[in-house]
């Protein structure tokens, strides 16, 4: 198997993987909003956002082109920035998230995938935009 075979598999468990963040975190995200969202609007909205951040990062990586290659580029930036800053606050000031967000504890409720993604999908788009 060729290095460039290899390197698109390694693609589409990247892939796979942000799919099924975006599935789980936005049941998850939705389920919390329709039921209890006024026990924690704050973590539950965050929630929201993290979904959505998951779903268009799954999108953007899994299509080609420049501009999705951009997108992709964003939407990842922005969520290890969420995931780092709302893991630093849910530290700094535990009552803002006393009901736990996917990124709250730097992503410990989902064993830390939610820090390790963004910096494994970083890593594949410099790779890709250098080429295979």
């Amino acid at each position: 198997m060729s290095n460039r075979n290899s390197s698109l598999g390694v693609g589409r468990v990247l892939i796979v993987f942000y799919a099924v963040f975006a599935v789980s975190s936005t049941a998850r995200a939705l389920f919390q909003i329709l039921t209890k969202f006024d026990q924690a609007p704050l973590a539950y909205s965050l929630s929201l956002v993290s979904a959505l951040v998951y779903i268009l990062a799954t999108v953007s990586l899994a299509n080609k082109g420049g501009r999705w290659k951009n997108v992709a580029l964003v939407s990842v930036l922005f969520e290890l920035v969420g995931v780092l800053s709302v893991g630093a606050l849910s530290f700094a000031i535990p009552e803002l998230f006393a009901h736990p967000s996917v990124w709250s504890g730097f992503g410990s409720g989902y064993g830390y995938v939610p820090l390790v993604l963004p910096v494994l999908g970083l890593l594949w788009i410099r790779k890709t935009r250098r080429g295979l």
